[in-house]
């Protein structure tokens, strides 16, 4: 949807008008079965979802915060554990580990894309770890903690480097669980296996978000946990459920966090169109490379050989970041910013003990990513109108140097 010459930066009025008929069908289905709260549709989901990701199971659950919490405990992480991540990434994948229990430990981002460093994760593991003598346990040398797990976070719809991760994962004993909030549907070529894999069956578990604005949106707050492994999707079931394993059957301290029959519904009307509006997305991104090749001063996504990027975001880079912002906001395009401040310069993150200078990397791409409009719906010419205001900004700062 466009208004005037401008360009959106997200469109979530379109893709529900083109599906309205279904959706509210759906919700009529709902509202006449009295089935709010689990049941068929959302068993149904479920199966459905798990299957789109390549993996065995899927649990529906109340948020995508909630998908990696959950997946954290389920996959075995326990109070005191260290879980290592990357700074640059919404403040839920660090929620979810605080919530666990687990102390977050950051490693900083490849360059290129974004993602966990293979290199800065290998090295946090080599030197600033140890193997406790007599457990054989890893422990972190500036906290004394366990290390028990890493969390990849997918990040802009692009997967990390998967093998490489997994080989270290091996070596020090860690359980992977993937953060795929805005991977729906992504893949990795594993050089390992020889084979394409999708976003959440790689780790023990992968956690999902359903917010609207994701390539597969609810029309609220939803998500979910994909496993192969039944006794994780099990768990989760029970830890979503208030940790019953039936009804007033308590086998553990639980939370309310299910996902309701009303967005399972809306979610499976959504499910059969992701696959092609992911293609519209990979599509929309080439038109981008193709129109920004001029704009000096301006880095696009890097998207690696082994990587099928689903472009939840369309991030870009530029040393003048902020006037370039401004001069988009001038001409009526929609940025966005993901994220401004990386997580261990966040007050909230602040006893976690970093300071500025910790994570250069990611430091610096905070100083320097703004996201351009990206959307399945996103007409050609609506990203002609992006990149000529691109490229005249680029041409003007050329001119007074």
């Amino acid at each position: 949807m466009t208004e005037g010459n401008g360009v959106p930066f997200l469109d979530l009025i379109t893709p529900h008008l083109e599906l309205e008929d279904e959706l509210l069908a759906a919700v009529r289905e709902i509202v006449r079965s009295g089935g709010f709260i689990g049941g068929p549709v959302v068993e149904r989901f479920e199966r459905n979802f798990a299957e789109a990701c390549g993996g065995e199971y899927s649990v529906g659950v109340g948020s995508g915060t909630d998908a990696l919490r959950f997946a954290l405990i389920a996959a075995g992480v326990r109070p005191g554990d260290v879980v290592v991540t990357v700074p640059n990434t919404f403040v839920a994948t660090v929620e979810a580990i605080v919530q666990a229990g687990a102390w977050p430990r950051f490693v900083d981002v490849d360059p290129a894309t974004f993602n966990m460093s293979v290199s800065a994760l290998r090295e946090f593991l080599e030197a600033r770890c140890e193997i406790e003598s007599g457990s054989g346990a890893l422990l972190d040398r500036e906290s004394g903690r366990p290390v028990t797990s890493v969390v990849p976070v997918h990040l802009y719809g692009q997967m990390c480097d998967m093998d490489p991760i997994v080989d270290l994962a091996g070596r020090y004993g860690l359980t992977i669980v993937e953060d795929a909030c805005q991977a729906h549907g992504s893949t990795y070529f594993s050089r390992e296996k020889q084979a394409w894999q999708r976003a959440g069956s790689i780790g023990a578990a992968g956690a999902f978000s359903f917010y609207p604005g994701k390539n597969l949106g609810a029309c609220g707050e939803a998500g979910a946990v994909t496993t192969n492994d039944a006794q994780i999707a099990g768990r989760v079931r029970m830890i979503r459920d208030h940790g019953q394993s039936r009804k007033y059957y308590y086998q553990v301290e639980g939370y309310n966090g299910r996902l309701d029959a009303v967005q399972a519904a809306l979610l499976e009307v959504k499910l059969p169109h992701l696959e092609a509006w992911n293609r519209k997305r990979r599509a929309a991104a080439a038109v981008y490379q193709e129109l920004l090749a001029g704009a000096d001063g301006i880095r696009t996504p890097v998207e690696p050989e082994w990587s099928r990027a689903v472009y939840h975001l369309y991030v870009v880079r530029a040393e003048n970041r902020d006037a370039l912002g401004r001069h988009l906001s001038e001409n009526n395009i929609g940025t966005g910013l993901h994220y401004p401040v990386p997580l261990h310069l966040q007050a909230a993150c602040a006893r976690l003990g970093y300071g500025e200078g910790d994570f250069p990397v990611a430091e610096k791409a905070a100083r320097e990513i703004l996201s351009l409009p990206m959307f399945p719906q996103i007409l050609r010419g609506q990203q002609e109108h992006v990149a000529a205001a691109l490229v005249g900004f680029c041409q003007t700062q050329a001119s007074r140097v």
